[in-house]
């Protein structure tokens, strides 16, 4: 089964976002995970950048990162949750 996980931050375009994607995902091929760094996920940007992420909204699957839109980048994704 792919693996894949979608990481935000919790602004609107993030959340447009991640509705969409749970929309299309055909959970019965893809394990989707859901990781929004304002709500308890603040420890896992570092996992996020060193997957390639570089802004959020973004989805990573299998290593390969999608980046949707562009909601906020890395640092101000830090700055905010710090």
């Amino acid at each position: 089964m792919t693996k894949a996980v979608f990481y935000h931050a919790g602004c609107p375009v993030c959340v447009s976002a991640e509705q969409q994607v749970l929309d299309i995902v055909d959970r019965n091929k893809v394990q989707l995970e859901v990781v929004h760094f304002a709500k308890g996920g603040k420890h896992r940007i570092g996992e996020a950048e060193k997957a390639g992420v570089k802004s959020v909204p973004a989805l990573v699957i299998d290593g390969n990162v999608l980046h949707i839109n562009h909601g906020a980048s890395m640092e101000e994704v830090k700055k905010a949750v710090a």
